[in-house]
């Protein structure tokens, strides 16, 4: 997993020719979540969205990465009226760059998926804080906190 002080790769190209190329020049939330319309992800998705005029207001962008394909983000955005981006990583390019795809267990069952990780991205395109194994619910109060903290 990417630690506080990487370079985040820029280059890798997802579904819709995104990059986080096109992200810098202001802090980046950079979250990986498993799957739209799941209860987990959709409490992580409300929260960001629930505050995101804050968090954009402390000079962020948000950005939500999972492997679903685009039509299914945009049916999750309309849905729940989310803000911000969802992109697309079906062949989890982005997500074995940052080290959050891997090995996970599940009520006795292994399978491969990701870890539901945050990263606070600075201006210049550096990890400037990390969040492993995040709880959906308050995530991200946390990160609006952090925003605050360090911009």
């Amino acid at each position: 997993m990417l630690k506080i002080g990487s370079k985040v790769p820029l280059r890798i190209k997802l579904d819709g020719g995104k990059s986080l190329a096109e992200c810098l020049g202001g802090w980046v939330v950079l979250y990986f979540y498993p799957k739209d319309d799941t209860p987990g992800c959709t409490v992580e998705a409300e929260g960001f969205r629930d505050i995101y005029k804050k968090i954009a207001q402390g000079g962020a962008r948000v950005v939500g990465v999972s492997k679903d394909n685009e039509k299914s983000h945009e049916k999750f955005t309309r849905k729940y009226d989310l803000p911000f981006e969802l992109w697309s990583d079906t062949e989890h390019k982005l997500m074995d760059a940052f080290g959050v795809w891997g090995e996970r267990k599940f009520m006795g069952r292994t399978y491969m998926g990701v870890s539901r990780s945050t990263f606070l991205i600075d201006p210049n395109g550096k990890v400037s804080y990390v969040w492993e194994k995040v709880t959906p619910k308050g995530h991200a109060q946390d990160v609006l906190y952090k925003i605050a903290e360090l911009s």
